[in-house]
């Protein structure tokens, strides 16, 4: 088991059965293209990590930053091996690399739904963000 950065073409259909596999929290959506990853790993490539037993992809985590604030996307571990700790080594592993990036904040977003990843962020010192509201728009070719 070990810990490397995402390598497209060959962790793209393992990564996305991972995320199309997700009970809650992780929507596969037109960001998950494989342009779209391509497109993500131009930027900061060693922010987009996998978990990987047996030459199988078991977790997930994307990070992203932008020069001043910090992203986290797709942190996902497969069902049967939640509660290993997988989870929290990934996002660990990312937060040092954001921060040797120079980071000093960072953002994620949970579904509402999600309570479980709710309680996992809050045990690992990540703090709700309740006087903020979220905006989104998408844009259309």
């Amino acid at each position: 088991m070990k810990i490397r950065e995402f390598c497209f073409p060959d962790d793209y259909d393992g990564a996305l059965k991972l995320w199309g596999s997700m009970e809650v929290g992780v929507q596969v959506g037109r960001s998950d293209t494989p342009e779209e990853i391509q497109r993500k790993l131009q930027r900061d490539p060693d922010l987009f990590l996998v978990y990987e037993s047996n030459n199988e992809i078991i977790g997930t985590i994307i990070g992203g930053y932008d020069g001043r604030r910090g992203m986290i996307y797709h942190l996902a571990v497969q069902s049967n091996f939640r509660e290993q700790g997988i989870g929290s080594l990934l996002l660990a592993e990312v937060e040092k690399r954001l921060k040797a990036k120079g980071c000093r904040k960072c953002y994620l977003l949970i579904t509402a739904d999600n309570t479980g990843a709710a309680q996992f962020y809050e045990q690992r010192n990540w703090n709700e963000m309740k006087n903020d509201r979220i905006f989104a728009k998408e844009f259309y070719k």
